[in-house]
């Protein structure tokens, strides 16, 4: 995995537990069109958008808010 992978990976694992690896991998690979070993830090705007949309169905709306705006710092 790309040093940005596991930063985002590294965010998300407080959040979404478990199933941050997989829900991560879900949005590469349906939004972005890459494979999450593929994440660079020119797809992090992208991402974290759909950290926020996708994660408000999953968890509280102020925490996948929080999450995609950490993850588009990075």
């Amino acid at each position: 995995m790309s040093d940005v992978t596991n930063k985002v990976m590294a965010l998300s694992k407080p959040y979404l537990g478990p199933a941050a690896e997989s829900f991560i991998a879900k949005q590469c690979k349906a939004h972005l069109k890459i494979e999450v070993a593929d994440l660079a830090s020119g797809h992090l705007k992208d991402l974290s958008s759909w950290i926020f949309i996708n994660g408000a169905n999953i968890m509280d709306r102020a925490k996948a808010l929080e999450l995609s705006k950490k993850v588009a710092a990075l």
